[in-house]
């Protein structure tokens, strides 16, 4: 205890005189990402915005991956089952994922490496949605399929959805 009272009074004291040490930069780096994961391009943009004008924010960044501390990997995992757990589909997590700063590779074996079925995930969101029973008319269908289109996922699984009704 006596010792997190230590590192926010030398924080403080850092603060105040405005100096902005590679430490203070790490300590708030370890900060962000004690709360969740984050990928390399977030968490530099965060610190770049917490720390506006300071050099170093690669460099803590660098080394917060290279001690492990920071993965893109796990960060894509994690983003992926999250937007899962919502009910997101592929082509949406994927633009998601890049505008996080992702590799394409990275991108494709976190999303393809999947453990659930991207048409049983559009056919259990549109039950939870619309129910269980088939589209009435064009326009329900329609409006069915805007509606897991927005939620990003392919027109293959969007098909599925559509001719199964939970009858599997």
């Amino acid at each position: 205890m006596a010792a997190y009272a230590a590192i926010f009074l030398s924080m403080a004291l850092t603060m105040e005189q405005n100096k902005i040490t590679p430490a203070s930069l790490r300590f708030a780096a370890m900060n962000l990402l004690a709360m969740r994961e984050h990928s390399a391009k977030e968490l530099h943009n965060k610190l770049e915005q917490k720390f506006p004008e300071t050099h170093g924010v690669e460099q803590v960044v660098r080394d917060l991956t290279a001690d492990g501390l920071q993965s893109d990997d796990r960060f894509a995992q994690a983003f992926v089952n999250m937007r899962k757990r919502q009910g997101k589909g592929p082509l949406i997590i994927n633009m998601e994922l890049r505008e996080r700063g992702i590799t394409g590779e990275l991108i494709s074996e976190s999303v393809g490496s999947s453990d659930v079925s991207w048409h049983q995930l559009a056919l259990s969101v549109k039950q939870k949605k619309f129910g269980t029973s088939a589209p009435v008319d064009a326009k329900e269908k329609a409006k069915q399929i805007r509606f897991l289109a927005a939620r990003g996922f392919a027109s293959a699984s969007i098909q599925y959805a559509l001719k199964n009704h939970g009858e599997d």
